[in-house]
């Protein structure tokens, strides 16, 4: 049975506190539940950059838009950003409080946040089963732009692969590797070389030993002292291990390289102690989805993303 809002209030702010995490996290674990679906906040990741980080912040900038009705938390969408022109949007609605404008009036704070910032553009993220979300999106005129796979590894299958090293070296990068990590992520991620982006690489991706202190690491691939590849490996919570950003440069390719690096990946978040592990990958990229369902990953959910109109 719906329940009418009596004491409506929104909370904006630009991070969060281990108070907001808890409500909202509540708040997915209900939605989850009730509906079937998954989510991507990203809440973990925004608690530990907030508790660990010593660097400025802009804190004019709204990333977490809550809606509550007294001191119950019903409605959540949280902005997020990874260092490109576009903002990814995710969040939920109480099902006790639906079809009474709560998201809507959230898209609008969202919507006004992200020009304000001069956004590329808005990609609002939605769980392929979530058909409420999906015709929620349609009617505010979003329009489809791609889906990933979200995969987990299953540890039974990857301990009957046989695992080659080749002759590769995996080691952490550092703070002088930043300028060829943003070179490689604009040849994997973009149509571009990455050549015109050279001078400015730098000032695109965090220094390398901050990113370390929330949980996040980048390894580079060499063979023969060359630097062939990457991969950034992530830590949520001493939990789940994330893989992000795996690719190696064109020259390099069909040579089982790409193999040997996702295999020393999971390798390393396994000795991290990582009891999960998982990684994303975009449902058109058969190549791709063919070696992780080699090397022991399955499919769990597919998440849809839309382009709001700004």
């Amino acid at each position: 049975m719906s329940k009418t809002i009596t004491e409506p209030w929104i909370k904006l702010k630009n991070n969060l506190t281990r108070q907001d995490y808890q409500q909202i996290h509540a708040l997915e674990t209900l939605c989850a539940n009730e509906d079937q679906v998954s989510f991507k906040l990203e809440l973990d990741y925004k608690l530990s950059v907030e508790e660990t980080s010593t660097d400025k912040v802009c804190h004019h900038h709204i990333n977490e838009f809550m809606y509550f009705d007294g001191e119950q938390l019903i409605g959540y969408i949280g902005l997020c950003s990874f260092g490109g022109p576009a903002m990814e949007i995710n969040g939920m609605v109480h099902p006790d409080y639906r079809r009474q404008g709560i998201f809507t009036k959230l898209i609008e704070l969202v919507v006004s946040e992200c020009k304000k910032r001069k956004a590329g553009s808005i990609l609002a993220l939605c769980d392929h089963r979530s058909v409420s979300g999906q015709k929620f999106l349609e009617k505010a005129g979003a329009i489809y732009q791609s889906s990933e796979f979200e995969m987990y590894l299953n540890r039974e299958t990857y301990e009957t692969i046989q695992k080659e090293t080749l002759g590769l070296t995996f080691r952490k990068a550092t703070n002088e590797d930043a300028r060829e990590i943003a070179r490689q992520d604009a040849i994997y991620f973009s149509d571009i070389t990455g050549e015109e982006n050279e001078e400015d690489a730098d000032e695109k991706i965090p220094l390398l030993e901050d990113e370390e202190k929330h949980g996040n690491i980048t390894y580079l691939l060499e063979k023969d002292q060359q630097i062939i590849g990457k991969v950034k490996l992530e830590s949520i919570n001493g939990v789940t291990g994330g893989i992000y950003g795996l690719g190696v440069l064109p020259e390099y390719r069909g040579k089982g390289y790409g193999r040997a690096l996702l295999l020393k990946s999971i390798e390393k978040l396994l000795e991290a102690k990582a009891t999960e592990i998982m990684l994303q990958v975009a449902t058109g990229n058969s190549k791709a989805l063919n070696l992780y369902q080699s090397c022991g990953f399955q499919e769990t959910y597919r998440m849809d993303y839309y382009e709001l109109n700004q």
